[in-house]
């Protein structure tokens, strides 16, 4: 229950659904006895998507999730695993296709493979079922175990969790998996903005993972002032940021990280 609530409160708080439903609530008034408030509400929606889509508004958003937690520091010595979220592999398209289609976090499992070499003792698990509501399709992690054997990766060491359907379940269910011990690492691979949410759930489960943070979405502070072209860009800006600062209030609210905003 609380991953289809969350997965609805979701989408109609995304600032793009909001101010095309406004907008088409204008558009519906200007042919009634509200003509004049119909036209002021289409206004107003106009101007706030060309804000949210035109505007830095997107990247002031998204860099505080992104600078919470630094690059990883390899000078403290290997990992004894790696845990790679879910949420890189599109799940309606690569069956159709025949082939792993990856989406703009691809980092996540490019920077896994780099990993995997790097620390060939390591533990190595991939986290992700299918996050979606209604489509009917494979989960992430048989799609990802392709790509990962595609990539050179032994079949043998790849441990699979494909259950979860959003960060919680990543967290309970992998720890579940691998019971890990208090004196072990674990690296945790996600995108940069995702990271405050992946590790505040970790952390609620009992399980403290290091940020091994990727898929940069901004340079930093200098793109604070940088506008985006076209507007599509900077409202999926926009709605990614939104996205993440929504799931770390309905997780803190429902007991699923202890901190609003977890720090390193």
């Amino acid at each position: 229950m609380f991953f289809v609530l969350a997965k609805i409160l979701g989408f109609f708080a995304l600032p793009s659904n909001i101010l095309i439903s406004l907008g088409i609530l204008g558009v519906l008034l200007m042919a009634t006895r509200f003509a004049r408030a119909g036209r002021r509400l289409a206004v107003i929606t106009l101007v706030l998507l060309v804000i949210a889509g035109w505007s830095p508004l997107g990247n002031a958003l998204i860099l505080p999730l992104e600078e919470r937690f630094p690059p990883w520091d390899a000078s403290r010595g290997a990992p004894a695993g790696i845990i790679c979220l879910g949420g890189a592999v599109d799940t309606v398209v690569s069956p159709a296709r025949g082939e792993v289609a990856l989406n703009e976090a691809a980092e996540r499992m490019t920077a896994m493979a780099e990993l995997v070499r790097r620390y060939p003792q390591a533990h190595i698990v991939f986290s992700g079922g299918s996050g979606r509501l209604i489509y009917d399709s494979v989960t992430e992690a048989e799609l990802a175990v392709r790509l990962f054997e595609s990539f050179g990766i032994e079949r043998s060491r790849i441990i699979l969790e494909n259950k979860s359907r959003d960060t919680d379940e990543n967290a309970r269910f992998t720890k579940e998996l691998v019971q890990p011990r208090p004196d072990e690492r674990w690296l945790i691979v996600t995108s940069a903005h995702h990271m405050p949410r992946a590790i505040g759930a970790f952390r609620a489960v009992g399980f403290p993972v290091e940020a091994f943070p990727v898929d940069y979405r901004t340079r930093g502070a200098i793109d604070l002032l940088r506008p985006f072209s076209p507007l599509s860009d900077g409202l999926r800006r926009t709605d990614t940021a939104m996205r993440e600062w929504i799931g770390l209030v309905i997780y803190r609210l429902a007991g699923r990280t202890n901190e609003l905003f977890p720090a390193p």
